[in-house]
């Protein structure tokens, strides 16, 4: 077509805007409409992404485990969460062909990926609300990275990536409740928070801890002394890690060894684990 000519600008060629009569549009209520969601592409597409999910799941538990047996808060079940949740919300967009069933041909095409980018930044609020911190112990990190997947199965679900949704959803429920076991089971170093008050008077000995607590088959994690004092009574919160996971005393046993430790009034000891 000719280009249009108005006070003295070119404004490109004339191009014909589709419309859509509502008589005869597509009804996408229609078996047709919905079998689409299932097709052939559909299913291979699906059956990728599957296969991805699974194998995000396995490196993030894999690097979750490194953390894990070095007694740090976030786990197997986190790392695994999050890497799977952020392969989900990745590959979707590599098939933009597909979403919604292949219906997004239709003349006004949605973006997917900018709702996308507003859920992961609502979520993150969310997510950072349950995590909290109780002494050295980090509660809620991985309902946090929960709700992140479960925004994520949401966004396969909306797309129409039903059976990756499920996929997803699967593994992760796998992930909450089988790594859990699958990490207690495997050698780790068990670490317990302990915080110690000390006689009115009494000096401790910070090397003198240290020899009792690789008696007992721990060892003072570096940099994590913290002292204070108050009415002339010291205070130590600290945090020991199992030198091997065979050979750390039990808290019922490290409770006795406390108990016996000279110049203790009183102290707390805490699993730390997420």
């Amino acid at each position: 077509m000719q280009a249009q000519l108005r006070n003295g600008f070119i404004l490109g060629p004339i191009t014909a805007v589709p419309t859509i009569n509502p008589d005869k549009s597509m009804n996408i209520l229609s078996l047709d409409s919905l079998a689409a969601y299932w097709s052939g592409p559909e299913v291979g597409a699906n059956v990728l992404m599957f296969l991805n999910l699974l194998g995000a799941l396995f490196l993030g538990a894999l690097v979750g485990y490194e953390r894990a047996y070095h007694g740090r808060a976030a786990g197997m079940r986190t790392y695994g969460l999050v890497c799977m949740a952020s392969t989900a919300l990745t590959v979707f967009a590599g098939y933009p062909a597909l979403w919604y069933g292949g219906h997004s041909g239709l003349p006004i095409n949605p973006d997917p990926t900018r709702v996308v980018q507003g859920i992961v930044t609502g979520i993150g609020f969310l997510g950072a609300g349950v995590i909290m911190k109780e002494g050295l112990n980090i509660r809620g990190l991985t309902t946090a990275a929960s709700i992140w997947a479960a925004s994520a199965i949401g966004v396969l679900v909306g797309v129409g990536f039903y059976m990756a949704a499920i996929s997803l959803t699967l593994l992760s429920a796998i992930c909450m409740v089988w790594i859990a076991k699958l990490e207690y089971w495997l050698p780790s170093r068990a670490g317990v928070a302990i915080l110690v008050e000390f006689e009115k008077g009494f000096v401790p000995h910070e090397e003198a801890l240290r020899k009792v607590a690789l008696e007992h088959g721990y060892e003072i994690a570096k940099d994590s002394l913290s002292i204070s004092s108050h009415d002339r009574h010291a205070k130590w919160h600290f945090i020991a890690f199992a030198i091997d996971s065979k050979k750390g005393s039990s808290v019922s046993e490290l409770a006795r060894m406390m108990n016996s430790y000279e110049g203790v009034e009183n102290f707390d000891l805490t699993h730390c684990r997420n």
